[in-house]
């Protein structure tokens, strides 16, 4: 094995453990921890199948394969950010839902100590 190999492995594999960490401590969820784990996976892959990212770059026609690994991370980064704002876009439906309740019970609050004071 070549250097570089052995040292992506090994920082592969300590990422790994990392993201196992943070789920387990719980600083990081499933839903998005998957995303890191396949990455992590693939980098694993490919650091020990070295020819791998060339017999995958002429299956799919790409010339030079470099170019599909900027591709590949180009199109997952987007799909994430999707994701992202999906969540997002939920986050702030919900937030603003639990505002507006909040303001209402606010309100019933304040009318029910203005009636226990009158009385």
């Amino acid at each position: 094995m070549v250097k570089i190999q052995i040292i992506a492995i090994t920082i592969s594999l300590l990422f790994l453990l990392y993201i196992v960490r943070l789920i387990i401590k719980g600083k990081l969820r499933e839903e998005y921890s998957i995303v890191w784990i396949v990455c992590t996976l693939v980098l694993i892959v490919f650091s020990f199948w070295r020819d791998g990212l060339e017999i995958i770059a002429q299956l799919v026609g790409v010339y030079e394969a470099p170019n599909l690994v900027f591709t590949g991370a180009i199109f997952a980064t987007f799909v994430y950010l999707l994701h992202l704002s999906i969540v997002v876009s939920k986050l702030h439906s919900q937030n603003k839902q639990l505002a507006q309740e909040m303001a209402i019970f606010k309100e019933e609050m304040l009318k029910w100590k203005n009636e226990q004071k009158n009385n």
